[in-house]
């Protein structure tokens, strides 16, 4: 699920998650420019919206997967090349969201815009862009189920350098509960009842998503033999659960008040 061609210095590598991100952050470009449109304002909000958030997004996803699991993914003795190369490879999800968070967050605030009132024509989008991003972890493939006894779709499937072994597809199973998410979010983004409220709905319903997918999914080992747990729940669980518990405080505070 790789694609390539030759030059002067080598083989240029782009990857099928590299497209699917690309297409992530056009298609929400997109419809933050239709939305924006529709509110009558500026639409070029959107594109340094969108910016931020790529470059805060990438910064915090591989700075979560370095803190996780370090360089693991280099050689001995990297060059400074391989640095680059590698800075492409492990991004983490709520890495990026974190990070994406508080790059555009930074921007809200130094343009003195309402920070409520945006994040409510992003929270739509976040779950757009991740359905996206899981199709090409489907392709590549990264983030992986674990084994399953099932050897038909949709709850086994066999990838090509693993023969006799299927998975449970988790990166589809995420992307359709994604693209639920963006649709019912995006179709309501006219009848909020206070400013904030798809926000907080984001944050409760992508937490159940991937509280609950993390119990398929195959989780990597670090250089210590094991990955993030706390209390016999992974990492992702535990960002989950916050963003549940987050998302329903902050709903019913923010609905009691107005």
């Amino acid at each position: 699920m790789w694609s390539g061609f030759e030059n002067e210095n080598g083989t240029l590598i782009i990857s099928s998650f590299g497209i699917m991100m690309f297409l992530a952050f056009l298609s929400c470009n997109i419809f933050m420019r239709k939305t924006l449109k529709e509110k009558s304002i500026p639409i070029e909000i959107a594109d340094n919206i969108i910016f931020w958030a790529a470059i805060g997004g990438i910064l915090g996803a591989k700075v979560y997967y370095i803190l996780e699991f370090g360089f693991s993914d280099l050689p001995y003795n990297p060059t400074i090349w391989d640095y680059v190369q590698n800075f492409g490879t492990g991004l983490v999800f709520y890495g990026g969201l974190i990070g994406g968070f508080v790059s555009v967050s930074i921007y809200l605030y130094v343009k003195k815009l309402s920070w409520l009132e945006y994040v409510d024509i992003v929270a739509p989008l976040l779950a757009l862009g991740h359905a996206i991003g899981r199709i090409g972890c489907f392709l590549v493939p990264d983030c992986m189920g674990i084994e399953s006894r099932f050897d038909f779709f949709p709850l086994g499937v066999s990838f090509p350098y693993e023969e006799n072994i299927y998975r449970y597809p988790t990166q589809l199973y995420e992307m359709f509960l994604y693209l639920v998410i963006f649709s019912y979010l995006y179709s309501y983004r006219h009848k909020v009842n206070f400013k904030g409220e798809l926000f907080f709905e984001y944050l409760f319903l992508t937490g159940i998503s991937r509280f609950l997918i993390e119990f398929l999914r195959e989780h990597p080992l670090n250089d210590h033999g094991h990955s993030f747990y706390v209390m016999g729940l992974h990492g992702a669980q535990v960002i989950s659960l916050i963003m549940i518990i987050l998302g329903t405080f902050l709903h019913y505070s923010f609905r009691q008040k107005y």
